[in-house]
């Protein structure tokens, strides 16, 4: 019997309390899920879950056993991930594919310091494909924005971007110094992609309209071009691009958190954590969860969120 394997499966059916939901995140069948479990009893003599209830419940070995499971499945996985890193001298990181090129520079550049022999390569993925990238061990780390939810990924810092309104230039609310979200009524609204980062998406949506902005329509995607065009405007920090004007939101009713995210933290991941903090406050415009947002954000191109 692999051992590991088992006691992972384990561990999901304890966190989910059903064996239903169970297999459907393991992306396996009820029935043999059922089975690895009860083999498992088999091989340690106890019984792990009462089943007797509607609820599925751990029983007194299985709540002794499960912190001791969770344990050995992680040190499996890090001891997998050191032997790989030690082998390619790799690390994949997911970023979001609105990061602006400069920040993505910085990340190089500064990775590169304290690891520089290690070999740093990216993929561009929003949230929701980069928490199923972690699960399946393609990318080593993230950026993620929240809120999102994922078990077993650990998160570092996180950090808050407060968001302006990226207007064309010849608006008339483009003249003024700061804009409430009630003044861009009636406006169509580019935003980033509902499928991709779906906590978000929905947060901003509802702070728009609850702050009286209901977009008459939602477009998807990251370039500007409605933006220049006059068709839309789009939230997200300064960029140094002709024909488009930033201006702060009035009272920052947005406010945008991230994250790096990980499953197993070897020393490259989580040397990668403390640079992506450093460089997203410094070039970013974002704060540490809870601090006041910087009172001036110098327009750098493409350094920003949605450039």
């Amino acid at each position: 019997m692999d051992l590991v394997r088992h006691l992972y499966y384990f561990t999901v059916v304890a966190e989910e309390r059903h064996f239903g939901n169970a297999a459907i995140r393991l992306g396996m069948a009820q029935p043999p899920l059922s089975q690895r479990i009860k083999r498992l009893e088999q091989e340690l003599g106890v019984r792990l879950f009462d089943r007797s209830s509607r609820q599925v419940r751990l029983t007194e070995a299985g709540l002794l056993l499960l912190g001791e499971a969770r344990e050995i499945v992680a040190r499996v996985d890090r001891l997998k991930e050191l032997v790989r890193h030690g082998a390619t001298g790799a690390l994949r990181a997911g970023v979001p594919p609105d990061l602006g090129a400069a920040v993505i520079a910085a990340l190089v550049a500064g990775f590169r310091e304290t690891n520089p022999d290690v070999r740093l390569t990216f993929s561009e993925l929003w949230t929701a494909d980069q928490v199923g990238a972690l699960a399946e061990g393609t990318i080593d780390v993230g950026i993620v924005r929240h809120p999102v939810t994922a078990p077993g990924v650990y998160f570092g810092e996180t950090l808050v971007q407060t968001p302006g309104v990226l207007l064309p230039e010849n608006d008339p609310l483009a003249a003024g110094s700061a804009v409430h979200l009630a003044d861009l009524a009636g406006r169509e609204l580019l935003l980033f992609p509902r499928d991709g980062e779906p906590g978000l998406y929905a947060e901003t949506v509802t702070e728009c309209r609850r702050h009286g902005f209901v977009p008459a329509e939602i477009h998807h995607g990251i370039t500007l071009g409605l933006v220049v065009a006059g068709s839309a405007v789009a939230l997200g920090a300064p960029v140094g691009m002709p024909g488009v004007r930033w201006r702060p939101l009035l009272g920052s009713p947005l406010a945008w958190r991230a994250s790096t995210a990980w499953r197993v933290p070897t020393p490259e991941v989580t040397g990668f954590a403390e640079v992506a903090a450093r460089i997203l406050r410094e070039n970013a415009g974002m704060t540490e969860e809870g601090m006041a947002p910087a009172r001036r954000v110098r327009p750098r191109p493409a350094t920003g969120f949605l450039t």
